[in-house]
Protein backbone atom coordinates (compact mmCIF):
# COMPACT_ATOMS: atom_id res chain seq x y z
CA UNK A 1 0.00 0.00 0.00
CA UNK A 2 1.37 3.40 -1.24
CA UNK A 3 1.98 6.31 1.54
CA UNK A 4 -0.43 8.06 0.07
CA UNK A 5 -3.15 5.46 0.89
CA UNK A 6 -2.22 4.60 4.42
CA UNK A 7 -1.93 8.88 5.11
CA UNK A 8 -5.75 9.09 3.50
CA UNK A 9 -7.40 5.58 5.13
CA UNK A 10 -5.99 6.87 8.46
CA UNK A 11 -7.46 9.94 8.55
CA UNK A 12 -11.00 9.20 7.17
CA UNK A 13 -11.19 5.76 5.33
CA UNK A 14 -12.83 7.01 2.18
CA UNK A 15 -12.58 5.37 -1.22
CA UNK A 16 -12.67 7.51 -4.04
CA UNK A 17 -10.47 7.91 -7.42
CA UNK A 18 -8.87 10.70 -5.76
CA UNK A 19 -6.38 9.77 -3.19
CA UNK A 20 -4.56 13.13 -1.20
CA UNK A 21 -2.21 13.43 1.65
CA UNK A 22 -0.39 16.41 3.15
CA UNK A 23 2.09 17.00 6.16
CA UNK A 24 -0.18 18.48 8.31
CA UNK A 25 -0.60 15.46 10.25
CA UNK A 26 2.52 14.79 10.19
CA UNK A 27 5.23 15.82 13.65
CA UNK A 28 6.83 18.87 12.53
CA UNK A 29 10.03 16.94 13.21
CA UNK A 30 9.25 14.14 10.63
CA UNK A 31 7.28 16.11 7.67
CA UNK A 32 10.65 15.83 5.73
CA UNK A 33 11.35 12.91 5.91
CA UNK A 34 7.60 11.69 5.25
CA UNK A 35 8.07 13.97 2.35
CA UNK A 36 10.98 11.84 0.90
CA UNK A 37 9.55 9.03 1.42
CA UNK A 38 6.35 9.66 -0.24
CA UNK A 39 8.07 10.87 -3.39
CA UNK A 40 10.29 7.62 -3.48
CA UNK A 41 6.95 5.51 -3.01
CA UNK A 42 5.16 7.42 -5.41
CA UNK A 43 7.09 9.04 -8.22
CA UNK A 44 10.87 7.55 -7.76
CA UNK A 45 13.83 7.12 -5.04
CA UNK A 46 15.40 10.83 -5.34
CA UNK A 47 17.49 12.58 -3.00
CA UNK A 48 15.98 15.61 -1.28
CA UNK A 49 17.41 18.51 0.24
CA UNK A 50 15.55 21.84 1.41
CA UNK A 51 16.68 25.40 2.96
CA UNK A 52 13.14 24.61 4.73
CA UNK A 53 13.36 21.57 5.97
CA UNK A 54 12.59 22.54 9.59
CA UNK A 55 9.62 23.99 8.31
CA UNK A 56 8.66 21.75 5.44
CA UNK A 57 5.35 21.61 4.25
CA UNK A 58 3.23 19.59 0.77
CA UNK A 59 0.40 17.67 -0.39
CA UNK A 60 0.31 15.46 -2.83
CA UNK A 61 -3.67 14.47 -4.94
CA UNK A 62 -3.35 11.82 -7.13
CA UNK A 63 -5.28 9.87 -9.67
CA UNK A 64 -4.84 6.43 -10.54
CA UNK A 65 -6.17 5.07 -13.58
CA UNK A 66 -5.57 1.90 -15.50
CA UNK A 67 -2.48 2.88 -17.70
CA UNK A 68 -1.28 5.77 -16.13
CA UNK A 69 -0.95 8.30 -12.68
CA UNK A 70 -2.36 12.21 -12.68
CA UNK A 71 -0.73 13.60 -9.50
CA UNK A 72 -0.44 17.15 -8.35
CA UNK A 73 2.11 18.43 -5.77
CA UNK A 74 2.06 21.48 -3.50
CA UNK A 75 5.18 22.05 -1.45
CA UNK A 76 8.13 23.94 -0.04
CA UNK A 77 11.00 24.44 -2.19
CA UNK A 78 13.65 22.38 -2.73
CA UNK A 79 16.52 20.30 -4.58
CA UNK A 80 15.86 16.60 -5.85
CA UNK A 81 18.72 14.50 -7.18
CA UNK A 82 18.71 10.98 -8.64
CA UNK A 83 21.41 9.07 -9.09
CA UNK A 84 22.99 5.55 -10.66
CA UNK A 85 23.00 4.06 -7.81
CA UNK A 86 19.37 4.94 -7.29
CA UNK A 87 18.83 3.59 -10.55
CA UNK A 88 20.25 0.22 -9.95
CA UNK A 89 18.67 -0.34 -6.82
CA UNK A 90 15.06 0.46 -8.28
CA UNK A 91 13.79 1.77 -11.72
CA UNK A 92 10.49 1.53 -12.34
CA UNK A 93 11.14 2.07 -16.16
CA UNK A 94 8.55 4.49 -16.54
CA UNK A 95 8.45 8.18 -18.46
CA UNK A 96 6.62 10.86 -16.82
CA UNK A 97 5.58 14.81 -18.15
CA UNK A 98 5.52 17.44 -15.63
CA UNK A 99 3.68 20.27 -16.02
CA UNK A 100 4.81 23.82 -13.55
CA UNK A 101 2.12 25.77 -12.45
CA UNK A 102 3.93 27.94 -10.05
CA UNK A 103 7.63 28.91 -9.58
CA UNK A 104 10.02 27.96 -12.23
CA UNK A 105 11.92 25.02 -12.06
CA UNK A 106 15.32 24.14 -13.70
CA UNK A 107 15.31 20.39 -15.01
CA UNK A 108 18.52 18.57 -15.98
CA UNK A 109 18.82 15.00 -17.32
CA UNK A 110 20.76 13.32 -20.64
CA UNK A 111 22.89 16.13 -21.21
CA UNK A 112 19.85 18.54 -21.44
CA UNK A 113 19.33 21.41 -19.20
CA UNK A 114 15.83 23.46 -19.46
CA UNK A 115 14.53 26.10 -17.29
CA UNK A 116 10.64 25.85 -16.72
CA UNK A 117 8.40 28.82 -16.36
CA UNK A 118 4.46 28.44 -15.27
CA UNK A 119 2.89 26.75 -18.52
CA UNK A 120 6.01 24.70 -19.51
CA UNK A 121 5.88 20.70 -19.67
CA UNK A 122 9.02 18.33 -19.97
CA UNK A 123 9.93 14.47 -20.28
CA UNK A 124 11.94 12.84 -17.75
CA UNK A 125 12.30 9.58 -17.32
CA UNK A 126 13.34 7.18 -13.96
CA UNK A 127 16.24 5.27 -16.18
CA UNK A 128 18.92 8.40 -15.76
CA UNK A 129 20.48 10.12 -13.76
CA UNK A 130 18.12 13.78 -12.58
CA UNK A 131 18.93 17.37 -11.10
CA UNK A 132 15.97 18.90 -10.43
CA UNK A 133 16.36 22.51 -8.53
CA UNK A 134 12.47 23.90 -7.18
CA UNK A 135 13.80 27.54 -7.20
CA UNK A 136 12.74 29.41 -4.03
CA UNK A 137 10.64 32.41 -4.85
CA UNK A 138 9.26 33.03 -1.24
CA UNK A 139 6.31 30.36 -2.33
CA UNK A 140 5.54 26.93 -2.44
CA UNK A 141 6.07 25.19 -5.83
CA UNK A 142 3.32 23.78 -7.23
CA UNK A 143 3.40 20.96 -10.54
CA UNK A 144 1.81 18.00 -11.93
CA UNK A 145 3.30 14.57 -12.93
CA UNK A 146 1.95 12.53 -15.81
CA UNK A 147 3.29 8.91 -14.95
CA UNK A 148 3.16 7.04 -18.67
CA UNK A 149 4.50 3.62 -18.89
CA UNK A 150 7.27 2.67 -21.45
CA UNK A 151 5.44 0.62 -23.10
CA UNK A 152 2.29 2.63 -23.53
CA UNK A 153 3.99 5.02 -26.19
CA UNK A 154 4.33 3.93 -29.59
CA UNK A 155 7.80 4.90 -29.82
CA UNK A 156 10.17 2.24 -30.20
CA UNK A 157 13.96 1.77 -29.38
CA UNK A 158 13.98 4.57 -27.31
CA UNK A 159 13.35 7.58 -29.09
CA UNK A 160 11.52 9.03 -26.63
CA UNK A 161 14.31 9.90 -24.55
CA UNK A 162 15.75 12.35 -27.25
CA UNK A 163 13.16 14.64 -25.70
CA UNK A 164 14.27 14.33 -21.94
CA UNK A 165 14.68 17.72 -20.52
CA UNK A 166 13.24 19.94 -23.19
CA UNK A 167 10.61 22.62 -22.64
CA UNK A 168 7.51 22.23 -24.26
CA UNK A 169 5.12 25.14 -23.68
CA UNK A 170 1.19 24.17 -23.09
CA UNK A 171 0.02 27.83 -24.20
CA UNK A 172 -2.50 28.73 -26.35
CA UNK A 173 -1.38 28.03 -29.49
CA UNK A 174 0.87 24.93 -29.24
CA UNK A 175 -1.52 22.73 -30.71
CA UNK A 176 -1.78 19.16 -28.80
CA UNK A 177 0.57 20.43 -26.08
CA UNK A 178 -1.94 22.79 -24.89
CA UNK A 179 -4.69 20.22 -24.78
CA UNK A 180 -2.52 17.96 -22.55
CA UNK A 181 -2.05 20.83 -20.46
CA UNK A 182 -6.06 21.49 -19.90
CA UNK A 183 -6.11 18.04 -19.09
CA UNK A 184 -3.37 18.03 -16.75
CA UNK A 185 -4.46 20.92 -14.86
CA UNK A 186 -8.28 19.91 -14.39
CA UNK A 187 -7.98 16.51 -14.37
CA UNK A 188 -7.54 15.73 -10.38
CA UNK A 189 -11.05 18.47 -9.86
CA UNK A 190 -12.83 16.15 -12.74
CA UNK A 191 -12.17 12.83 -11.07
CA UNK A 192 -13.91 13.61 -8.22
CA UNK A 193 -17.30 13.21 -10.13
CA UNK A 194 -16.24 10.37 -12.46
CA UNK A 195 -17.80 6.54 -12.05
CA UNK A 196 -14.58 3.74 -13.41
CA UNK A 197 -15.31 3.53 -16.77
CA UNK A 198 -15.40 7.59 -17.49
CA UNK A 199 -11.91 7.49 -15.57
CA UNK A 200 -10.44 4.61 -17.55
CA UNK A 201 -11.65 6.58 -20.69
CA UNK A 202 -9.89 9.72 -18.92
CA UNK A 203 -6.86 7.70 -18.48
CA UNK A 204 -6.70 6.68 -21.93
CA UNK A 205 -6.93 9.79 -23.53
CA UNK A 206 -4.24 11.06 -21.09
CA UNK A 207 -2.19 8.57 -22.67
CA UNK A 208 -3.18 9.65 -26.18
CA UNK A 209 -2.55 13.11 -25.85
CA UNK A 210 1.01 12.84 -24.23
CA UNK A 211 1.84 10.38 -27.12
CA UNK A 212 0.92 12.61 -29.65
CA UNK A 213 2.96 15.93 -28.61
CA UNK A 214 5.87 13.49 -28.28
CA UNK A 215 5.25 12.03 -31.68
CA UNK A 216 4.98 15.18 -32.82
CA UNK A 217 7.71 16.95 -31.17
CA UNK A 218 10.04 13.77 -32.98
CA UNK A 219 8.37 14.21 -36.61
CA UNK A 220 7.14 10.29 -36.24
CA UNK A 221 3.07 10.93 -36.37
CA UNK A 222 3.14 7.84 -38.61
CA UNK A 223 3.53 5.84 -35.55
CA UNK A 224 0.96 6.86 -33.98
CA UNK A 225 -2.12 4.36 -33.68
CA UNK A 226 -5.76 5.33 -35.34
CA UNK A 227 -7.45 4.91 -32.10
CA UNK A 228 -4.67 7.60 -30.86
CA UNK A 229 -5.44 9.64 -33.43
CA UNK A 230 -9.06 10.04 -33.35
CA UNK A 231 -8.70 10.32 -29.55
CA UNK A 232 -7.05 13.30 -29.89
CA UNK A 233 -9.00 14.42 -32.16
CA UNK A 234 -12.42 14.14 -29.98
CA UNK A 235 -10.70 16.04 -27.01
CA UNK A 236 -9.57 18.92 -29.24
CA UNK A 237 -13.40 18.76 -30.64
CA UNK A 238 -14.43 18.87 -26.88
CA UNK A 239 -11.91 21.69 -25.91
CA UNK A 240 -13.66 23.66 -28.99
CA UNK A 241 -17.24 23.28 -27.98
CA UNK A 242 -16.25 24.21 -23.89
CA UNK A 243 -14.69 27.61 -25.80
CA UNK A 244 -17.27 28.49 -27.88
CA UNK A 245 -20.86 27.49 -25.92
CA UNK A 246 -21.76 30.88 -26.13
CA UNK A 247 -22.28 31.02 -29.88
CA UNK A 248 -25.81 29.81 -31.09
CA UNK A 249 -24.01 28.58 -34.07
CA UNK A 250 -22.31 26.18 -32.54
CA UNK A 251 -23.83 23.41 -34.13
CA UNK A 252 -22.44 20.10 -35.78
CA UNK A 253 -22.24 21.06 -38.94
CA UNK A 254 -20.07 24.07 -37.65
CA UNK A 255 -17.70 22.13 -35.14
CA UNK A 256 -17.23 19.59 -38.47
CA UNK A 257 -16.16 22.31 -40.94
CA UNK A 258 -14.19 23.66 -38.48
CA UNK A 259 -11.88 20.60 -38.01
CA UNK A 260 -12.16 19.59 -41.64
CA UNK A 261 -14.21 16.66 -41.36
CA UNK A 262 -18.10 16.13 -43.04
CA UNK A 263 -20.46 15.87 -40.50
CA UNK A 264 -21.10 12.01 -40.05
CA UNK A 265 -17.36 11.72 -39.37
CA UNK A 266 -18.42 13.68 -36.73
CA UNK A 267 -20.85 11.43 -35.68
CA UNK A 268 -19.11 8.67 -35.88
CA UNK A 269 -16.15 9.64 -34.09
CA UNK A 270 -18.69 10.05 -31.29
CA UNK A 271 -20.61 7.16 -31.95
CA UNK A 272 -19.03 5.00 -28.45
CA UNK A 273 -18.96 8.26 -26.58
CA UNK A 274 -21.50 8.66 -23.20
CA UNK A 275 -23.43 11.19 -25.47
CA UNK A 276 -24.26 12.74 -28.84
CA UNK A 277 -22.44 16.00 -29.73
CA UNK A 278 -25.52 17.77 -29.53
CA UNK A 279 -26.48 16.50 -26.15
CA UNK A 280 -22.81 17.64 -24.84
CA UNK A 281 -23.43 20.98 -26.03
CA UNK A 282 -26.81 21.26 -24.56
CA UNK A 283 -25.72 19.81 -20.71
CA UNK A 284 -22.43 22.12 -21.12
CA UNK A 285 -24.65 25.35 -21.92
CA UNK A 286 -26.97 24.09 -18.98
CA UNK A 287 -24.04 23.57 -16.38
CA UNK A 288 -22.99 27.14 -17.35
CA UNK A 289 -26.47 28.64 -16.58
CA UNK A 290 -26.91 26.68 -13.48
CA UNK A 291 -23.33 28.17 -12.34
CA UNK A 292 -24.75 31.36 -13.00
CA UNK A 293 -27.70 31.15 -11.73
CA UNK A 294 -26.43 30.02 -8.21
CA UNK A 295 -23.97 32.72 -8.40
CA UNK A 296 -24.84 35.86 -6.31
CA UNK A 297 -22.51 38.04 -8.33
CA UNK A 298 -24.64 37.69 -11.14
CA UNK A 299 -28.02 37.68 -9.54
CA UNK A 300 -28.88 41.24 -11.65
CA UNK A 301 -28.78 39.03 -14.43
CA UNK A 302 -32.03 38.53 -15.71
CA UNK A 303 -32.96 35.11 -17.28
CA UNK A 304 -33.10 35.89 -20.76
CA UNK A 305 -29.84 37.28 -20.43
CA UNK A 306 -28.48 33.72 -18.92
CA UNK A 307 -29.72 32.00 -21.50
CA UNK A 308 -28.42 33.80 -24.46
CA UNK A 309 -25.01 34.22 -22.79
CA UNK A 310 -24.70 30.43 -22.93
CA UNK A 311 -26.07 30.14 -26.50
CA UNK A 312 -29.71 29.52 -25.95
CA UNK A 313 -31.25 31.71 -28.56
CA UNK A 314 -34.71 31.76 -26.99
CA UNK A 315 -35.67 31.66 -23.60
CA UNK A 316 -38.82 29.44 -23.51
CA UNK A 317 -36.53 26.89 -25.42
CA UNK A 318 -33.95 27.51 -22.51
CA UNK A 319 -36.83 26.99 -19.70
CA UNK A 320 -37.98 23.93 -20.73
CA UNK A 321 -34.13 22.36 -21.51
CA UNK A 322 -33.14 23.61 -17.61
CA UNK A 323 -36.28 22.09 -16.19
CA UNK A 324 -36.17 18.59 -17.98
CA UNK A 325 -32.53 18.54 -16.53
CA UNK A 326 -33.06 19.54 -12.91
CA UNK A 327 -36.39 19.18 -12.43
CA UNK A 328 -37.61 23.02 -11.14
CA UNK A 329 -38.01 25.95 -13.51
CA UNK A 330 -34.64 28.11 -13.42
CA UNK A 331 -36.53 31.15 -11.62
CA UNK A 332 -36.74 28.38 -8.98
CA UNK A 333 -33.46 28.21 -8.21
CA UNK A 334 -32.72 31.37 -8.45
CA UNK A 335 -34.83 32.45 -5.99
CA UNK A 336 -33.19 29.72 -4.08
CA UNK A 337 -29.94 30.97 -4.40
CA UNK A 338 -30.92 34.61 -3.27
CA UNK A 339 -32.51 32.83 -0.08
CA UNK A 340 -29.70 30.90 1.09
CA UNK A 341 -27.73 34.63 0.19
CA UNK A 342 -29.57 36.21 2.48
CA UNK A 343 -29.96 33.69 4.93
CA UNK A 344 -26.20 33.39 5.04
CA UNK A 345 -25.67 37.29 5.05
CA UNK A 346 -28.36 37.13 8.66
CA UNK A 347 -25.99 35.14 10.03
CA UNK A 348 -22.78 36.99 9.85
CA UNK A 349 -24.47 40.38 10.26
CA UNK A 350 -25.63 38.47 13.69
CA UNK A 351 -22.33 36.98 14.47
CA UNK A 352 -20.94 40.56 14.25
CA UNK A 353 -23.51 41.31 17.00
CA UNK A 354 -22.53 39.18 19.40
CA UNK A 355 -19.07 39.89 18.95
CA UNK A 356 -19.46 43.79 19.16
CA UNK A 357 -20.73 45.04 22.73
CA UNK A 358 -24.03 46.85 22.09
CA UNK A 359 -25.11 50.28 23.56
CA UNK A 360 -26.76 48.54 26.70
CA UNK A 361 -23.33 45.90 27.42
CA UNK A 362 -21.12 45.77 30.26
CA UNK A 363 -19.85 49.28 31.12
Amino acid sequence: MSIINETRQADDGAEGPVVSANTDGVPAAERFGWWSDMVGDEVMPVTIRSPHAARFRGSVEAVGMPHSQVATFTFSPMTARRSPLQIRRHDPEEYYLVLVQGSPVRLEQADSVACLEAGDMALFSTSAPLVSDFLDQGRQTRLTLLRLARSALPLAGGRADRLLAESLSTRPGSGSAALLGAYLGGLPTAAHACDPAELARLGAIGVDLAATVLAGRLGAQDTLSPETRKAVLRARIKLFIEHNLGDPELVPAAIAAQHHISVRSLHLLFRHEPETVGAMIRRLRLERCHADLTDPALGHRTLAATAARWGFRHPADFGRAFRKAYGVPPGEVRAGARARARALDAQEACARCRRSPGRHGPQ
